[in-house]
């Protein structure tokens, strides 16, 4: 939610810098169309850099601990790596947690 309502700013920013530029505002406009793209890619590094990949050689240890996503319906569980103190999510059915987009 809140990534959609940042990626929404973004967006109208860059629209903004360049109706402002487009219609003759020079320099004014290039500022709000750099902080749109600035924003944007923040957003898009931010989802990049900061999804660790599971190490699957690791001793994954189930911790009993199980919810029910409420956008999704699906049921989760809780793995544990007692090495790293890493914790992960997988659906009851296996596949990964959250699903990549």
């Amino acid at each position: 939610m809140l990534r959609g309502a940042v990626l929404l700013l973004a967006g109208a920013c860059f629209a903004a810098g360049v109706v402002v530029w487009a219609l003759g505002g020079g320099a004014h406009g290039v500022g709000a169309l750099i902080f749109g793209v600035v924003l944007l890619l923040g957003v898009i590094f931010e989802r990049w850099r900061y999804r660790s990949a599971p190490r699957p050689d690791a001793p994954w240890q189930k911790t009993g601990e199980r919810f029910s996503d409420p956008q999704t319906g699906r049921v989760v569980e809780v793995y544990y790596d007692p090495q790293s103190g890493e914790r992960r999510y997988l659906g009851a059915d296996g596949k990964p947690y959250p699903p990549d987009p």
